[in-house]
């Protein structure tokens, strides 16, 4: 099988989620806040709480596997196991977040819209980056 492009720029952007998720954890609170993710897990980081780096690794793994798998089925590393199908759920869960997320703008449940709004926007394009990438390797794998 020869390397497909956008399910190599999928795992590349896969990659860079979980490396910002990363930064999170790291960086704490100001990094909590600039992505969103409320202000009870920057509070809770600022306080010295475990609970957000504990949510944000789960969160990371989440994504380091899902990189694997894109990484899969690209043609780049050998194929796992289930990768059709594991593909396709993460094509579903990022087209349905984008599509949903929009719908909580007018009323953001404690985040700013903006963040819904464009995490919505993002989450979309990286389900249509893996759904045209998977589409071209579905009778491959």
């Amino acid at each position: 099988m020869s390397t497909n492009v956008l399910l190599s720029i999928a795992a590349a952007l896969n990659a860079l989620v979980a490396f910002l998720h990363i930064g999170c954890i790291y960086y704490g609170a100001t990094w909590y806040r600039f992505m969103g993710a409320g202000e009870g897990m920057a509070t809770l980081a600022e306080r010295g709480s475990i609970q957000p780096t504990i949510i944000t690794s789960f969160i990371v793994l989440v994504f380091s596997i899902w990189t694997v798998y894109t990484l899969s089925g690209a043609g780049i590393i050998c194929q796992l196991p289930f990768l059709r199908w594991i593909l396709l759920a993460i094509t579903a869960i990022y087209i349905l977040r984008g599509v949903t997320g929009f719908f909580f703008y007018s009323n953001p449940l404690g985040r700013k819209p903006k963040f819904w709004l464009w995490s919505s926007a993002i989450c979309l394009i990286l389900g249509l980056v893996h759904l045209f990438g998977l589409k071209e390797v579905w009778a491959l794998i």
